[in-house]
C-alpha cells in the first residue's frame, strides 16, 4: 500500500488536513495492526492523526479493522458481560475500578476487566487487582471459565488483540498517545453479549464517542473517567449515558456530593486494596457515585 497520498491529506495540520473515508481508515488501520506499515510512514500517520484529531468516520473504520482482529470470549448465558477497560492506574486517589467490578460480580453480573499498564508514574491496576485476588488469566478459555464460576475475569489486552497491544506500546517510544488508546476503550471481546464501559478523559471525546456508539448500535455506558480509569468519581459523579442498541438514555445526570468516603485515602496498593475490602464488607460506605454506576450497568446488562 502506498501511504504517501494518505499522509499528504491527513498531515497538513489541524486546519488544512482532510479526513480519510471509513474504507480508507479501515485499510490503513488494518495494515498498522498487522505490523505492515514501515516505521517512517507509521510515525507520520500516528502523529498526523493526533494533530488533526480522528473524524467519526475514521474511528468507525479503525474499529472495523480492530473488530476483525479481536479474539472473542465465551460468556455465561443470561445477562450481558460488562467490559471494564483499565489502562492508566492510580495517580493521586484510590482506584475504585475493581470495586465496581466486584460489586457487579457479587450481584451475578459477569465482568471482564481488560487492559494494559506501562505508566511508571502510576500505581498499576494489575497489582491492585492481584492484591484483591484477581489475577490476569493466561488463556481465553480460562477467562471464560472464570466468568462462569466467579462472574469476574481479567485479561491483558495482548490476549485479546495483539496488534493493538503493540500499537499502545509505541507510546513509550513516541512520547504521546495515539489512536489506539481511544480504540482500547471500545475493544469488545464479547460482541453481541457485552456492555462496554467507555470512560473518556477529555470532554471533546464525549461527543465523538456518543456519535460512534449510536452509529454502531452499541450497548454501552459512556462517562467521564476518573484519572483515566473506568469508575465514577466519588465526589463528582459524571453524567452516566447509557446506550441500548445504539439508543442513548441519560441514566444519571452529573452530580456533586459533599465529602467522600475516600478523602485522605492513599492510592498505594495496600491501602487501596484495604479500602475496597472494607467497602465490600460494609464496614465503610460505598460512595453513592459508585452505587449509581453499578445500578446503571446492572440495568444495561439486562438489556436484550
Amino acid at each position: 500500500m502506498n501511504y504517501a497520498p494518505i499522509i499528504k491529506e491527513i498531515g497538513r495540520g489541524a486546519k488544512g488536513a482532510r479526513h480519510m473515508t471509513r474504507e480508507q481508515a479501515a485499510r490503513v488501520f488494518a495494515e498498522i495492526l498487522d505490523g505492515k506499515v514501515p516505521d517512517l510512514e507509521l510515525g507520520a500517520i500516528l502523529l498526523s492523526l493526533r494533530i488533526k484529531g480522528e473524524s467519526p468516520e475514521e474511528m468507525r473504520g479503525f474499529l472495523d479493522a480492530l473488530n476483525e482482529r479481536t479474539r472473542q470470549i465465551e460468556v455465561p448465558a443470561g445477562q450481558r458481560c460488562v467490559i471494564l477497560p483499565t489502562y492508566n492506574g492510580a495517580r493521586k486517589q484510590p482506584n475504585l475500578m475493581p470495586l465496581v467490578a466486584m460489586l457487579l460480580a457479587r450481584e451475578g453480573v459477569p465482568v471482564l476487566i481488560q487492559g494494559r499498564h506501562d505508566f511508571e508514574s502510576r500505581v498499576s491496576p494489575f497489582e491492585l487487582l492481584g492484591a484483591l485476588g484477581v489475577d490476569p488469566e493466561t488463556t481465553l478459555q480460562a477467562a471464560g471459565a472464570m466468568l462462569e464460576s466467579r462472574r469476574l475475569a481479567c485479561l491483558r489486552v495482548d490476549m485479546i488483540a495483539r496488534g493493538l497491544d503493540w500499537l499502545l506500546g509505541l507510546r513509550l517510544a513516541l512520547g504521546v498517545r495515539n489512536s489506539g488508546h481511544t480504540l482500547a476503550k471500545l475493544l469488545d471481546p464479547c460482541r453481541g453479549k457485552s456492555v462496554r464501559v467507555v470512560a473518556v478523559t477529555h470532554p471533546p471525546y464525549l461527543e465523538s464517542m456518543e456519535a460512534l456508539l449510536a452509529a454502531e448500535s452499541a450497548t454501552a455506558l459512556l462517562m467521564r473517567g476518573t484519572e483515566g480509569e473506568s469508575y465514577a468519581a466519588p465526589r463528582r459523579r459524571p453524567r452516566l449515558l447509557g446506550f441500548r442498541n445504539g439508543v442513548a438514555e441519560e441514566l444519571f445526570p452529573a452530580c456533586e456530593f459533599e465529602g467522600s468516603e475516600i478523602d485522605g485515602s492513599s492510592c498505594s496498593v495496600e491501602e487501596n486494596a484495604s479500602l475496597i475490602r472494607s467497602m465490600l464488607s460494609g464496614a465503610t460506605p460505598v460512595p453513592q457515585a459508585i452505587l449509581d454506576q453499578v445500578s446503571a450497568l446492572r440495568r444495561l446488562a439486562s438489556a436484550n
